[in-house]
């Protein structure tokens, strides 16, 4: 593929808002993640929540859209003067010619999980005030997105579980070499709700420690919130970075399990090597999707052995944000931006005993150095997978 400019980025996640917030924290290997419930949700477990969403309001024009999940698209969009930056985007292009593309899981459900607490009590009939297609379905986030920053553009919402915010990198690109439109705003947005914390803990992946990515006793994974964006251009007037291939796949392997051997994650790896033109030996990292469950480090490992060998530095920084789930992808590519301006590779936190069963090359501590290409790996429920390769500006 064509190198795709990305010209601005932002996120907020447990660990803050904006790029300099999360750059502190990578650099303090300071993880975000706390011991603490969630609404009724008393799972016993460690959580990566946002600050400040039940303080944000949206403009009173967009009322109908007021939930959790877009209260904080809003702090992502207000973030580092992101909004600011695609709206003088939409000058140049045209506000036709710039597209919204977002991943999420869940979106807005929280607000019916909110709503069923005040059924009427004789008919079962929901409150009035429930604005359905504004906050939980799940086009809500990119209809918000698209409304709150004045575009015209295409826009739509992938929802593949946690490679959402990865995948629509590829959709941009694809969209953007079709000369649908000239830049998009891309990244994804997923909030806590109960549905979540519940789901995943009645899957027994949820652990009841801190998580602890490639860990010998690691039990699962600590799942957070964040909002997180980044805006491709055709023509930019500044780069922050190269979107310089992506890779797709989808192995079907299981509903909610990896494929044992990472079939389809290493033909993700695979795919984006070749859209960049790139070998195996010229990433110079790589962010894990290292979510802390048993059988997905496994399976990565072994997909990442496979495609790049046991030498290539490599770390999950889910032990920062949490497991963002639909957001993971876009928080993760925003993360792979710093790590490639300002030189450096994360560390894999709360690893205690590693396990030796697994051979890559996991760094648990921050390793400073300048960086040209770093990849991004993103694997979803059903086996939908996703790799991205970025490129530095310089």
């Amino acid at each position: 593929m064509k190198p795709l400019a990305v010209s601005d980025h932002t996120l907020v996640s447990a660990l803050g808002r904006g790029r300099e917030a999360t750059l502190e924290a990578l650099r303090a290997s300071r993880s975000g993640l706390a011991r603490r419930d969630f609404e009724t949700a008393a799972i016993g477990t460690w959580i990566g929540e946002v600050a400040g969403i039940a303080d944000t309001a949206l403009a009173p024009e967009f009322a109908a859209f007021d939930c959790r999940n877009n209260r904080l698209a809003e702090l992502g969009l207000r973030a580092d003067g992101f909004a600011d930056g695609v709206r003088r985007a939409a000058t140049r292009y045209g506000a036709s010619r710039v597209g919204v593309f977002l991943g999420t899981s869940t979106s807005g459900i929280l607000q019916s999980e909110l709503a069923y607490r005040r059924r009427d009590p004789l008919t079962g009939a929901l409150p009035a005030d429930l604005h359905y297609a504004e906050t939980h379905d799940t086009y809500s986030v990119s209809r918000y997105v698209r409304a709150a920053l004045g575009l015209r553009g295409p826009a739509h919402v992938v929802s593949t579980a946690c490679s959402s915010s990865a995948k629509v990198f590829a959709a941009a690109a694809r969209m953007i070499d079709l000369g649908v439109v000239d830049a998009a705003v891309v990244g994804g947005v997923d909030s806590l709700c109960m549905t979540t914390l519940y789901g995943f803990k009645s899957l027994e992946l949820v652990s009841p420690d801190i998580c602890r990515p490639w860990d010998a006793r690691r039990s699962g994974l600590s799942i957070g919130e964040a909002a997180a964006f980044a805006l491709v251009e055709r023509d930019p007037e500044r780069v922050c970075g190269w979107l310089l291939g992506a890779g797709e796949s989808s192995d079907a392997h299981h509903m909610s399990s990896p494929h044992p051997e990472g079939a389809g994650a290493a033909a993700a790896m695979r795919g984006a090597l070749a859209a960049a033109g790139l070998q195996p030996g010229d990433v110079d990292y790589l962010n894990l999707h290292g979510t802390g469950t048993p059988g997905n480090d496994a399976a990565e490992d072994r997909a990442v052995c496979t495609v790049f060998g046991t030498a290539l530095p490599c770390s999950s920084t889910k032990g920062h944000t949490g497991h963002t789930l639909g957001a993971a992808g876009g928080v993760e590519a925003s993360i792979a931006m710093l790590a490639l301006e300002h030189g450096l590779m994360p560390a894999g936190l709360n690893v205690q005993q590693p396990d030796p069963a697994l051979h890559a090359n996991y760094l648990r501590e921050l390793h400073a150095r300048a960086l040209r290409v770093v990849a991004s790996n993103s694997f979803g429920f059903g086996g939908s997978n996703a790799c991205l390769i970025f490129g530095a500006a310089r």
